[in-house]
Formats: C-alpha cells, sequence, structure tokens
C-alpha cells in the first residue's frame, strides 16, 4: 500500500507560508510530509532558504495528525551530528511522535558555508557512516562517547528523548549507500525510480519503508507547467553527481543556461491531466518505493493542494 507525502520546498517558499501550505495539505488528506533542510537556494529565482528546524517546531504547533519528516538533513559538516539527534529527539516530542529523521550526504552548497571545505566521495561516505551511529546511539540512550576517524562525541546526552525513538531514513543514489541504509538506518529515500536501489537495500537486510520523492507541476496546462518547473526547478536536470559539487547559485545558473522548457518534460509531469501523474507514481511503486511525496514545483501550491484532494487521491484510492 502506498502512503502519500507532500514536500515543502524551503527554497520557493517563506517559513509563513511553508506553515500554511502544510495545514492545507493536512486537511486535503496527505499523511505526511517533507522540509528541505538547506542553506541556500539552488537558484535565485527560488529565493528562500530558511532553518528548517524553527519551521518544524512551527508545523508541529499547527497540525494535529500529518506527519513530519527531514527530506533531507546532512549531518557530517554544516551540522554535528549531536545536535541533529537533539533536533530530532525535540521535535519527535513537540509531535506527538509524528516525526521521520532524514538524512543524506549534503551538497557543496549548502555544507561548504562553515569554512571547512568539501570532502570528496569517499570521506562524505565515511562520515556519514558515522554520523548514523552516533544519532542512532544518542537516540536509543546507548551512545555517549564516540571516537571517530572524522566526528567525535563527548560525554552527550539526551535529557528530552521520547519514549519512541524517531525513524532515520537515509538518502540513496546508488547500491553502496541502500546497503548503508539497510546497516544504519531504518529506511530509504530516493528521487529516482530505480529498482536497483530497493533491491540494494533488501538483500542487505533492510525491512523498513522505502521513500521517494516525486517533482510534479500542477497547471492550466502542460506547456505553462514546463516553464514554471523550468523556472524554478532546472537545477535537477544537471543530476546529483553535478549538484554535489557546485558551490553556488550563479554556478548553477551557468550550469542550466541552456536548459529549456520542453527538457523538464522527461522529469516532470506538468498540466492538469492526473493521468500524467498517476504515471509518475506508477513508476516509483513498481520500483518498490511505498511511500512517496510529491513535490510541486512554483508558488500554486494551492491550486496543486485542491488538485491532489479532487483528482489525484480519489485516482490513487482506485489504483
Amino acid at each position: 500500500m502506498t502512503t502519500l507525502g507532500y514536500k515543502l520546498m524551503a527554497e520557493e517558499h517563506d517559513p509563513r507560508a511553508l506553515v500554511r501550505n502544510l495545514v492545507a495539505a493536512e486537511a486535503a488528506g496527505f499523511e505526511f510530509s517533507a522540509i528541505s533542510d538547506h542553506f541556500s537556494p539552488w537558484v535565485e529565482e527560488q529565493g528562500h532558504a530558511s532553518f528548517a528546524w524553527s519551521v518544524l517546531g512551527a508545523m508541529a504547533q499547527a497540525t494535529s495528525r500529518i506527519g513530519l519528516m527531514t527530506a533531507v538533513t546532512c549531518p557530517i559538516m554544516r551540522y554535528h551530528p549531536a545536535i541533529i539527534a537533539q533536533a530530532a529527539a525535540t521535535l519527535a516530542i513537540l509531535s506527538e511522535d509524528r516525526f521521520v529523521l532524514g538524512l543524506g550526504a549534503g551538497e557543496r552548497l549548502n555544507e561548504h558555508v562553515v569554512g571547512q571545505g568539501w570532502p570528496g566521495f569517499g570521506e562524505r561516505h565515511d562520515r556519514l557512516g558515522e554520523a548514523l551511529e552516533i544519532i542512532q546511539g544518542l537516540l536509543t540512550g546507548e551512545l555517549s562517547n564516540y571516537r571517530g576517524r572524522y566526528l567525535q562525541l563527548d560525554h552527550a546526552r539526551l535529557f528530552d528523548r521520547p519514549q519512541r525513538k524517531p525513524p532515520v531514513i537515509l538518502a540513496s543514489g546508488g547500491p553502496e549507500a541502500s546497503r548503508l541504509a539497510a546497516h544504519k538506518a531504518d529506511g530509504l529515500i530516493a528521487t529516482e525510480p530505480k529498482p536497483e536501489l530497493v533491491e540494494a537495500y533488501r538483500k542487505a537486510g533492510g525491512q523498513g519503508p522505502c521513500y521517494a520523492e516525486i517533482s510534479v507541476c500542477f497547471a492550466p496546462s502542460q506547456e505553462e507547467g514546463l516553464k514554471t518547473a523550468r523556472h524554478y526547478s532546472r537545477w535537477a536536470v544537471t543530476g546529483w553527481k553535478v549538484m554535489a559539487e557546485l558551490p553556488s547559485t550563479e554556478a548553477f545558473a551557468a550550469a542550466t543556461e541552456h536548459v529549456a522548457p520542453e527538457m523538464m518534460a522527461a522529469q516532470v509531469p506538468a498540466g492538469s491531466d492526473p493521468k500524467a501523474f498517476l504515471q509518475a507514481v506508477e513508476k516509483f511503486q513498481k520500483a518498490g518505493f511505498d511511500h512517496l511525496i510529491l513535490s510541486q514545483i512554483g508558488p500554486d501550491q494551492a491550486g496543486f493542494i485542491e488538485f491532489f484532494r479532487t483528482g489525484l487521491a480519489p485516482a490513487l484510492k482506485r489504483g
């Protein structure tokens, strides 16, 4: 059975709008939500980058049913994993166990701001493994000291810790990350409908939920939707190998200068025909993902939420 979530793009909306959009999404029937956690937008046109954890606190108080999640937080540089564990524990309490902690290896764009450079892929993977051990250990109350190659913990303890540990979900773009999720996390999250990601996770012993994020653009027409997608989300065309390395909004603007609206069609279902959206959902379902996060690109969140309530949700339930 597929569980449907709503994406809160903190790069495209100010913090007050994010809270309002979540309240509307809860009323429309979304079962959970996921917020991005970035220091910078990808491109200048997006225009926002509020502190996700402050927004999550407001969201926990403004809603009563819908699940909350980070998609995803990087715990290897900009944040120390002990701080993320403390934040996750606090959110779990404030939301009465509605919080899921999504983690990933991050991007240069957001992590280099603290002046520690940006390590290569191998070191990032090792740092993430150490961070997972620290976060999981603090959330269970079983760890207070840690000496890794890159990360340390000195007599740490979470004094406000929920009775039920919040699930920790790990982002994967390849089999190695999927195996790490199976060994050190409680679930998986991805952005591409690749069955090999889920297969690697399951073969390595992973038994938790498999989340995926699907970018969409509801609009009066496909043409208008693709223009909106190009304006706000052309950065995604570069792919994760590039996205992880570019340092600034100016770099993303240069890398995507020649992206045309029609190039977005391969990645983003656009327009107002539910069939295109349902086909995208089906691809992820067939790949083995059971928690799907719909990410509406652009300012028309109210139109998309109503489209979900009256068109998409009934069709998905019938399917």
